[in-house]
């Protein structure tokens, strides 16, 4: 005899109600059959039978709830009539039926808001935290690891491998601070298994918060039925519906691969499989300069790769101000890396061992050999299959489109992230997501994007907010520049790191900052100062009276605001 009972379907769930037999007491059921709905006050599941045979025995009636790993009913074995069966509505089985709790008991407080949030990243997390911090009941569904792109894939191991690329360059320039390391090298494997611990560490983290917060978390598939339920294929192969009052859209991005022949050859790879490499290639081609193919042109010179970075614009990093854009060019180069501007690849094919890679450059046609070509032209937002354009959410080129609240067209539909944000970064959808989340819990307020830093985790790393000097100028701006190179700064000084420089965008007329750029040691750490200037619309003036400890690199902060002036105290006086 097999007996059924009340599955548990949340971190949160204590009960559950039987919503609908499927079968009835002499009925055959087969395994893996459905064989009852079960329901709480947040989700719909569908429950399978453990086991083959004949339903001999309902232990709690439709309508009725029972405790979590609570019996409700008993499968025998045999066919039909074979087995002795128990009819729910005589006398005498009343007396047997467990207590039944009104599933008014399981509901929510009056008032209490039931939140849905599809994905797990940097912004889905954070929303269900926040909406979870100001009283909703959070459902979050994530078909992988917590944590995202970001913290899997992303921002967290390609910073794990950037520290240790800046702890090598440490290691063999020792002799330049008074150090001596003989034979260094690299790790890799080591580098690996560092990498996966750290992320690990960070993903069962995000697990816990979500425990601390009393979030359930689902793994599986979500897709819409309407603005207010969502189907969940579970990973588990179970299936499920969550009711909520609003929905969270953050189901990220995905590497962009454009349809040039041969990118589907082995050894053809994006910034995903470049993270779990078995070694170091001796060379790579990198297609694309932007931000992810400059992060890894960085580590892979670092390490000795032979890096070729192809990009299709006039210039690496176009986003960025050109100047700084040009200091680090210049270590790049310096480190080996060749760059192949105006240029692009057209066919991939497999040379040998290698592949050749055709490139179409302002000289002509050439061919480049690499042990590995990287792919790193951007990425696209993952929204297929969700359902929302049958829901009549507006979805252009891939992207969620929303208001500054963060919802859609649809009400009580919202979306953050990379499905959606102009600006496809970590940061912005931990932000985006905390906007939604208190937009649904009637905190009326607005994404700001004019305040949002960007950082670039290179050697040295870059980091900006604001205008660059070429985008004020064109927005018809009088613009005054401050420049302090970092050569002057005693702390860059004595780290060894004086590649670098600040630079102030002013506006002439009110003093006040329009943008703030930063290339140097802690560039990423330092441009807070900056983002928080342009959110207080600082002026100069507030920076130069704002006392900044010695020694630091953030002097030159003050210093490149006192340059705007003609001020600062740490370069010679022009003639």
């Amino acid at each position: 005899m097999a007996v059924v009972t009340m599955p548990k379907l949340g971190l949160t769930m204590n009960e559950g109600t039987v919503s609908r037999w499927n079968k009835k007491v002499g009925d055959r059921v087969e395994k893996g059959e459905i064989l009852l709905v079960v329901a709480t006050d947040k989700l719909t599941f569908e429950v399978e039978a453990n086991e083959s045979g004949v339903l001999s025995e309902i232990l709690v009636r439709e309508g009725n709830a029972a405790a979590v790993s609570a019996p409700i009913a008993r499968i025998g074995e045999g066919e039909t009539g074979d087995v002795p069966v128990t009819d729910p509505h005589s006398p005498d089985e009343e007396k047997t039926l467990p207590k039944a709790v009104p599933a008014a008991a399981q509901a929510a407080p009056a008032g209490t808001k039931r939140v849905a949030v599809i994905g797990g990243g940097p912004g889905g997390y954070v929303a269900a935290i926040r909406a979870a911090q100001l009283g909703a009941e959070v459902t979050l569904i994530e078909k992988g690891a917590l944590g995202g792109v970001c913290l899997n894939v992303g921002c967290i191991p390609t910073k794990v491998l950037l520290h240790t690329a800046e702890a090598y360059t440490a290691a063999k320039e020792g002799a330049l601070i008074g150090l001596r390391a003989e034979n260094v090298s690299v790790d890799w494997s080591g580098l690996m298994v560092r990498k996966k611990a750290v992320v690990e560490t960070l993903v069962g983290g995000v697990g816990t918060l979500m425990a601390s917060n009393g979030i359930t978390v689902l793994r599986g598939t979500a897709s819409f039925a309407s603005a207010k339920e969502i189907d969940v294929a579970l990973n588990d192969g179970g299936k499920m519906t969550v009711r909520a009052d609003a929905v969270i859209v953050a189901t990220g991005s995905e590497p962009a691969v454009p349809p040039i022949p041969g990118f589907d050859l082995e050894g053809v790879i994006t910034s995903t499989e470049a993270l779990s490499l078995d070694g170091l290639p001796e060379s790579v081609v990198l297609v694309g300069g932007g931000v992810i193919g400059m992060e890894f042109a960085s580590i892979f010179s670092t390490f000795g790769v032979k890096v070729t970075v192809v990009e299709m614009l006039p210039e690496i990093l176009p986003m960025i101000d050109g100047e700084i854009v040009s200091i680090l060019k210049g270590v790049l180069l310096r480190k080996g890396v060749v760059f192949h501007t105006s240029s692009k690849v057209t066919a991939v094919e497999k040379k040998g061992k290698k592949l050749a890679v055709s490139v179409e450059t302002p000289e002509g046609k050439t061919v480049l050999e690499a042990q590995k070509v990287l792919v790193s032209v951007g990425r696209r937002p993952v929204t297929k299959g969700l359902g929302l354009e049958a829901l009549g959410v507006a979805v252009e080129r891939g992207r969620i489109q929303t208001d500054k609240k963060m919802e859609t067209a649809v009400k009580g539909v919202y979306a953050i992230g990379d499905c959606a944000s102009p600006i496809m970064l970590a940061h912005v959808a931990s932000r985006e997501g905390e906007v939604a989340a208190e937009n649904i819990m009637g905190h009326g307020v607005e994404m700001d994007y004019k305040t949002v830093p960007s950082a670039v985790y290179t050697a040295p790393e870059i980091a900006s907010v604001g205008l660059s000097e070429k985008e004020a100028l064109e927005k018809g701006f009088r613009v005054k520049v401050g420049r302090f190179p970092l050569m002057a700064n005693g702390k860059s000084l004595i780290m060894n790191e004086t590649d670098g420089m600040v630079k102030y965008v002013v506006d002439e007329k009110y003093d006040e900052i329009l943008g703030v750029h930063l290339i140097g040691p802690r560039a990423t750490d330092l441009i807070v100062e900056g983002a928080l200037a342009l959110r207080l619309e600082a002026t100069v003036e507030e920076i130069l009276t704002t006392v900044h400890a010695h020694p630091t690199v953030g002097e030159a902060l003050l210093e490149g605001a006192m340059a705007v002036r003609g001020q600062a105290l740490s370069l010679p006086k022009k003639a």
